[in-house]
């Protein structure tokens, strides 16, 4: 883990496990992603990005688990699902999702798969 990681979760330590879990279950799933550590985000990339984690509040403070991370992630078509909290479709044909998780397990074959697919939806854009 580098040091810009590290302070990225300074003000939530709780949630790094959290973030161990889930890097490493998107770094098997995308062996070729690499990370960017932003103030607000961390963004995984291989051509183009194609998921983000943050501590966006998708939903209201009293649902929210603790500790949480939110997963974004960007794909072709609305994805119904009870675990995506919020999607939109910024222009047509792109439509990003959002999804908070409070524990490890969360980071499950269906978050994955989704993980999956957009770094494959990614990779495709011009």
């Amino acid at each position: 883990m580098t040091s810009d990681e590290m302070l990225f979760f300074d003000r939530h330590p709780s949630a790094l496990p959290l973030y161990e879990r889930l890097k490493g279950s998107i770094l098997a799933s995308v062996p070729d992603a690499r990370i960017e550590v932003k103030k607000t985000q961390i963004s995984f990339f291989t051509k183009r990005m194609f998921a983000a984690i943050s501590f966006t509040p998708v939903r209201k403070a009293k649902e929210r688990p603790e500790p949480f991370l939110t997963v974004t992630f960007g794909l072709p078509c609305r994805v119904t699902s009870s675990r995506i909290d919020a999607a939109a479709e910024p222009y047509p044909g792109r439509w990003t999702h959002h999804v908070m998780i409070g524990s490890a397990k969360e980071a499950d074959g269906e978050l994955m798969g989704w993980i999956r697919e957009a770094a494959a939806f990614a990779s495709g854009k011009r």
